[in-house]
């Protein structure tokens, strides 16, 4: 298994990237929260990374940090989600906002990320929730107060990728009132511009 890779970076994609180490082009999915934070083509750049294997195919996925390449392989553990999932679900949340959602069951912050249904998204909390609550008992501060905020948001029409980032801008441990002003003023500010 290839569990790293250091090398220059030779090529950037949409979802994915060529690393070059010693003269062997390696192909990595990324998510893109990943490709914006890369350097500049040529540069040094060191991904961990999972590899995938099936019957038909060989495939790297690479993340800048182990943190991210540990949730990637726990999202991983839920029936039904691949690695485009996992990558779909990182590029949207962060894996803190993740840990956070998972523990507040906040199926609006899953359901946010493209090819995620609610559905999709209780299965998600059922299986792997006991995974994160650990990690996300130090980021959460009120048990389902994310979920009624995001709920009362969602009534005011706006739309799930907005809340999730305005939710990530807005203190947890703060009562049901006081992040849904903080997420609200964050939003207004958004409109404005």
């Amino acid at each position: 298994m290839i569990a790293r890779l250091r090398g220059t970076l030779a090529s950037v994609g949409v979802e994915s990237v060529v690393v070059d180490v010693h003269g062997v082009g390696y192909r990595v999915g990324v998510t893109t929260r990943t490709v914006a934070e890369l350097p500049s083509l040529g540069s040094e750049v060191v991904l961990h990374t999972y590899t995938h294997v099936r019957e038909d195919q060989l495939a790297l996925f690479g993340f800048p940090t182990e943190r991210e390449l540990d949730t990637f392989t726990v999202l991983l553990g839920a029936s039904g989600v691949g690695p485009k999932v996992a990558l779909a679900v990182l590029s949207t949340l962060s894996p803190d906002q993740l840990a956070e959602a998972m523990v507040n069951e906040d199926l609006g912050a899953l359901s946010s990320v493209p090819g995620i249904g609610n559905r999709t998204a209780q299965k998600i909390v059922l299986e792997l929730k006991p995974r994160f609550a650990a990690v996300g008992s130090a980021l959460v501060g009120g048990g389902s107060d994310r979920g009624k905020v995001r709920e009362a948001l969602e009534g005011l029409g706006y739309q799930p990728a907005e809340i999730t980032e305005a939710l990530a801008l807005v203190d947890a441990g703060l009562g049901v009132e006081e992040q849904l002003r903080d997420a609200l003023r964050t939003l207004g500010k958004g409109r404005l511009r």
